[in-house]
Parts: structure tokens; sequence; C-alpha cells
């Protein structure tokens, strides 16, 4: 049996993943949770065989779990559960230690798969993810601006480059507009840039464009 922990902020993709999961037998959601603290203090606690992890909760975003998780228990198979297309986080976030990266528009069958998977010790890692990692690996030792950035300043950099607000970040992100406007100040001097049209025209010319969203 696999023993399954879902952390998604939205109470219809948990049951929905819930039952999708079940149906196939030999698979059982032990635990869900709407927030990234809550996944960590019972993962921290409690015993499961995967990790469905939403990057985009309120509070404690799914890339710091997923840091805090791999770090504590680095044999625990996290598998990423987004909206979000796989060329905006997908090596960024295998690179970090999750074992695959699904999109929320991928067919039940390969989610189904995709736990099964990771939970024998695998990666799950689409033909798409496969030739972006393939080129990162053979990428030059300089790095894309875009590159130079935390995980917290790049999914800061996101949310600039889909134009918005210092205040909306700050909000959705559960920071202080001080603390987000010290990121931006950071984003812009690492990226050699001076205001918000720079960045959102680099997110332009980089392929984001205006499929840029929060984590």
């Amino acid at each position: 049996m696999i023993r399954i922990l879902i952390a998604d902020d939205h109470a219809i993709v948990r049951q929905g993943l819930k039952q999708i999961l079940e149906e196939h037998g030999k698979m059982k959601v032990v635990a869900e949770f709407s927030s990234g603290a809550d996944a960590l203090y019972w993962v921290y606690r409690n015993d499961c065989d995967v990790v469905l992890l939403d990057i985009s909760m309120p509070g404690k975003s799914g890339i710091e779990v997923l840091k805090q998780l791999h770090a504590e228990r680095p044999k625990l198979p996290i598998l990423i559960l987004s909206i979000y297309p796989e060329d905006q986080y997908a090596v960024r976030l295998i690179k970090a230690g999750a074992a695959g990266y699904l999109t929320k528009e991928t067919a039940p069958e390969t989610v189904v798969d995709a736990v099964r998977r990771v939970a024998n010790g695998k990666k799950y890692i689409s033909q798409t993810v496969a030739e972006m990692l393939a080129n990162d690996i053979g990428m030059p030792d300089g790095k894309l601006p875009h590159e130079t950035l935390s995980n917290r300043e790049y999914q800061i950099f996101l949310m600039i480059a889909s134009a918005t607000t210092v205040s909306e970040i700050a909000d959705t992100l559960a920071l202080s507009v001080k603390t987000v406007s010290t990121y931006r100040r950071r984003i812009l001097e690492k990226m050699n840039m001076r205001n918000n049209a720079e960045l959102m025209h680099y997110a332009i010319e980089k392929g984001f464009g205006k499929s840029c969203r929060i984590l």
C-alpha cells in the first residue's frame, strides 16, 4: 500500500486527487493539508511513502516546503503537482530535490503512474522536462540573470513580471510590503535592471510572457 500525503490549498483538488488515487487500488491518502506548514508538522511526526505537493499555497510556499522536507527526509519522494507550466519551475524544483513535476492538466492515469514510479524510488520526468534538464546541463557556466535569483526572489520576480503589485505580492505571500520591496530591490540589482518594466520585458523575451504566475 502506497501511503500518500496531499498538500494543496484547494479542498476540491485534494478530494479529486484522493478519489483518483484510491480508485486505482494499493494507494491510500493518509493525510491532507491546505498549508505547507501543517504538512511539514505532520511529516516530522508521521510516515508516508509519497508527498503530493502544490507549490502555490498561502504562507510558506511549496518551494520552501520542498527544501525543508528534502533536507529533513531526503529519501521521501516529493511529487510536485502545479498549475504552472513545466518551463517555469520544473528544472528548478527537480534540482531542489523534487522526484517529479506534473501540471494539474495532467491526465489522471499519468498522476497514478507518477506516484507509483516515485514510490518505487524512481524519478518521474516527462520528455519535455528531460529535454530541459539536458539543455540545462549543457549550458555554459555563465548563468542567465533570472538563474542567479534565490527561490524566493525567483518567485517574486515572476509575480512582478505578471504585473502583480508589491502590495498584492505582500498579501499573497503573507509578507510585509517593506519585505517585498527589499526583495524587489535585490532582484533588480542581481539582474542589473532598473525597473519593473525591464523585468517584464525580460520575462517576455525569455518566454515567460503572460504565463507568469505566482507560487
